[in-house]
């Protein structure tokens, strides 16, 4: 079984966290992720950019970052992996939604995907559509469009 923790730092606590966590759950079991811990943070841009900032020398605030763990832990008679933390900036989402032209439910979820892809070890070099981890990320947007976080 999959967990997902969510916390909120330097912003309002969003209604939608739950929902934001179900997605995420989603995303795993559709990715046939088993036995996988991850968290996900919801923050402002300031965090975000000290983020940036400390661990990939970037002084800016981005959108997504991902934070590799990759532990198996034993628990009992099996075994759990915990993956990492996924953090969003709420603030970077919105303003890529109106960027995009895309409704912020949809940003988000991209993001909440992205962070997860980059969890499971895939990366990219750049933003082409045509790389295969944002073609893969685009799949399962498509895959969960009936879902709903906010």
């Amino acid at each position: 079984m999959n967990e997902v923790s969510i916390e909120c730092r330097d912003i309002e606590e969003p209604s939608w966290l739950g929902a934001a966590e179900t997605f995420a759950l989603k995303v795993l079991d559709l990715l046939g992720l088993r036995n996988w811990s991850l968290s996900v943070l919801f923050c402002g841009d300031d965090f975000i950019q000290s983020l940036n900032r400390e661990y990939r020398s970037k002084d800016e605030a981005t959108d997504v970052l991902s934070f590799i763990m990759g532990e198996n832990v034993e628990e009992g008679d099996h075994k759990r992996y915990i993956a990492g933390d996924v953090v969003i900036s709420v603030p970077a989402m919105e303003r890529n939604a109106v960027e995009f032209s895309v409704e912020p439910d949809e940003e988000l979820k991209r993001l909440l995907i992205h962070g997860i892809l980059h969890l499971s070890g895939k990366d990219h070099e750049n933003n082409d559509e045509s790389q295969p981890m944002l073609a893969e990320q685009e799949s399962i947007l498509a895959a969960l469009k009936g879902e709903r976080i906010l």
